[in-house]
């Protein structure tokens, strides 16, 4: 698990109109954000994330954030391993799957802010059963 805030100085936080996220709130005096995930969308997801470490990320470019994606990835890989069928996690092990999940997410949508890429728009494709239609052969 990468703890983003050393990679970002605390004043790149801006703030969004309020309601932007869905029931998200900041904590103005710290920048931290609280949310019910339940109820936010992909985009202010993908926003949020814009706002808090964009000129961090943009500045070290694609191949470097690449390379924390694909980090976070491998710590995605180990958590669902620890919690595979068969085997017996601790409760911190239960506990870190989720935030593996939320981990690789958020480099992603990263990844896709600084390759200028909208998220809700590229998924929207699912939603459509003529374009995607299984496994390609």
């Amino acid at each position: 698990m990468t703890d983003r805030s050393r990679a970002r100085p605390a004043a790149d936080v801006s703030v969004a109109p309020p309601g932007f996220y869905g029931s998200l709130e900041v904590d103005l005096p710290t920048g931290l954000y609280a949310a019910r995930m339940d109820q936010i969308s992909l985009a202010s997801f993908q926003q949020l994330i814009r706002d808090r470490y964009y000129a961090t990320d943009s500045a070290r470019g694609v191949p470097g954030t690449f390379m924390w994606f694909i980090e976070e990835v491998g710590e995605l890989s180990t958590a669902l391993q620890d919690n595979a069928p068969g085997k017996a996690p601790t409760d911190k092990q239960k506990r870190n799957l989720p935030e593996e999940f939320a981990d690789v997410l958020a480099w992603l949508c990263t990844l896709a802010n600084i390759a200028g890429v909208d998220l809700t728009q590229a998924v929207a494709k699912y939603t459509d059963p003529q374009r995607v239609k299984g496994v390609k052969g």
